[in-house]
């Protein structure tokens, strides 16, 4: 990684002055965002975060004097060009020829995984991690909802991936409780086989929402459903054969829509895998004394500090039956046996932060400690997404909307071009403009869908991702014959050029930071600079009528914003389009 070879130069020389080893200096000098103001320097160092006597309460003046004293020790050099100091800081400018050559070497040199290999993570070690995602209710139609679950959980397991961890993608589906004996009770009064084999997810849906309305209104419809759940629970031969018949056809059906987004997973798991063993959690909660009996005949766990029940959690049902946190306690047991992972991560809508709460809280009083380990990744509501038909429920509508919609929109562009399958196009497109809507925030924030800024081409949209994409990877195709490798970096001196080069010194930590805190909006925000840095060289850099010499090397830098756009975007989920 560039910024690696010029971070280790700098902690070198700042070793020597501050009396402490390089590694402890390297997580202190950070490359500079990129700024209107031109020129800026390439890196800084935070002298707050490095000076000894950290205890002392630095007032500004003498951190400032401090700041002052570093920087004229420190010397230029064969790389670093410039010393200057800010508020706090000193500021380093690379050597401007040095700094187009490493930067350029090194995107091409790593390939996929520039930005990655990087002293930031060497030290990091190699985990094993379960991702939990998606998971939909087999009961009820792939929702909406199940969209940001499935394309944040999708980003996770990707860095993590990319990070050099061992992954494994768990869809763990809602496909037992007390919805499935309203189910079962409503297919034998409303449903119909053949239209379950033509479209299982809307039949299923249409027949849930019949039983509902009929359970309101009849309580001998409860009465049934109640009664085919304990034939479920009890293992009987004709309603577990209807059940899985459910299922089956459901999966078949998601696998589809997941092919869709881009999205796979190693292992689809369920409720249903947990059935019997909650019976044996519920044993162990009882051996270790932390199964209370209510008046009502309910099971909990009591959560409070002072032991008085003010806050518990129920894990039985009066009629013995099982609850979801009885099965997921048993799922996160059997999880950590099967895999013997370092941490496990459940990625839901923040309406399930007191569940996951209150799941670690009880695996840590039955004594696994590795339950510290686990993760919530929490997100907010999609507010107002609305189809031309109106309000939407079904994540597939939402799919076809983006993709036609998108259709539309390159129908009508004078720029686009003829496409070999333009509805492939339409749809990487579409589903680039509907993750790039979801992820510019924090994940934890509700947000207000709109179609129309979703699928602008111009401004902070996955549509504008695309289209530079496309725009880049076209500029590369024009001069594929007359491509060198060997360029002239005194060609690359102009601002434009140098911004984009500052820019790709700071894609390994913007990765970092959302390794860390697994929020995709510090990716989303730096490909959307990149772009915008992209689209300005590409207007004042032109290739075409420029010098051979001058044209190889803006040629060069384009290839190696193209490259890292790319790779960025598939972190997210999104498959880069080459024409558009």
């Amino acid at each position: 990684m560039a910024a690696c070879t010029f971070r280790r130069s700098i902690a070198s020389q700042l070793s020597r002055v501050l009396n402490l080893p390089p590694e402890n200096l390297i997580k202190s000098i950070s490359a500079v965002p990129v700024s209107k103001k031109w020129p800026v320097a390439d890196f800084q160092l935070f002298v707050g975060s490095v000076i000894e006597d950290k205890s002392s309460d630095h007032s500004e003046p003498d951190l400032q004097l401090q700041t002052q004293r570093l920087a004229e020790k420190l010397k230029c050099d064969t790389v670093v060009s410039e010393i200057s100091t800010g508020p706090g800081t000193v500021n380093f400018t690379i050597n401007r020829e040095l700094l187009a050559e490493t930067v350029l070497q090194q995107v091409f040199k790593d390939g996929s995984e520039y930005g990655i290999k990087s002293e930031l993570f060497s030290m990091l070690p190699r985990r094993k991690i379960v991702v939990e995602f998606s998971s939909p209710n087999i009961a009820k139609k792939f929702h909406v909802g199940h969209l940001r679950s499935t394309i944040i959980g999708n980003f996770v397991a990707n860095l993590k991936e990319a990070l050099g961890h061992q992954v494994t993608r768990i869809n763990y589906l809602g496909d037992w409780g007390m919805q499935f004996g309203l189910l079962g009770a409503g297919f034998q009064q409303f449903g119909n086989e053949e239209q379950l084999q033509s479209n299982p997810l809307q039949h299923l849906f249409e027949v849930y929402v019949q039983v509902n309305k009929a359970a309101a209104e009849d309580e001998n419809i409860k009465k049934l459903a109640q009664d085919f759940f304990r034939k479920l629970e009890a293992r009987d031969q004709q309603t577990l054969s209807m059940w899985q018949h459910f299922r089956d056809f459901s999966i078949e059906e998601y696998v589809r829509i997941y092919k869709r987004l881009g999205v796979h997973f190693d292992e689809y798991s369920g409720e249903s895998f947990y059935q019997e063993k909650s019976q044996e959690v519920l044993k162990m909660l009882d051996t270790k004394g932390l199964l209370q009996k209510t008046i009502k005949g309910t099971r909990v766990v009591d959560l409070s500090e002072k032991r008085d029940l003010s806050l518990s959690s129920t894990v039985m049902r009066s009629d013995g039956t099982s609850l979801y946190i009885t099965r997921d306690l048993a799922a996160a047991i059997d999880r950590m046996q099967k895999y013997n992972c370092d941490t496990m991560i459940y990625v839901t809508d923040k309406s399930q932060n007191t569940h996951f709460e209150q799941l670690f809280q009880i695996l840590k009083l039955m004594g696994y400690q590795w339950a510290e380990r686990c993760r919530h990744v929490s997100f907010g509501l999609v507010q107002g997404m609305k189809t031309r038909k109106g309000e939407v429920v079904f994540l597939e509508d939402v799919l076809n909307e983006a993709r036609s919609r998108m259709l539309q929109n390159m129908a009508s562009a004078k720029t686009s071009k003829e496409l070999e399958n333009p509805l492939e196009t339409a749809e990487n497109i579409g589903l680039a403009a509907l993750i790039i809507q979801d992820f510019k925030g924090l994940l934890s924030s509700d947000y207000q869908f709109s179609w129309d800024r979703l699928l602008q081409s111009r401004g902070d949209t996955g549509v504008f991702l695309q289209y530079t994409h496309a725009r880049l990877h076209s500029l590369e195709q024009m001069y594929r014959n007359g491509q060198s490798t060997d360029i002239n970096t005194a060609c690359l001196q102009d601002p434009q050029a140098i911004s984009v080069l500052q820019h790709l010194l700071r894609y390994d930590e913007v990765l970092y930071k959302s390794s860390e805190d697994l929020q995709p909006k510090h990716i989303v925000s730096y490909l959307l600079t990149l772009s915008h840095l992209a689209a300005v060289a590409h207007k004042t850099l032109p290739v075409k009528g420029s010098a051979p010499e001058l044209a190889q090397a803006r040629l060069r830098l384009f290839q190696a914003a193209r490259s890292v756009l790319a790779n960025g975007m598939k972190l997210l989920g999104i498959t880069p389009v080459t024409q558009m």
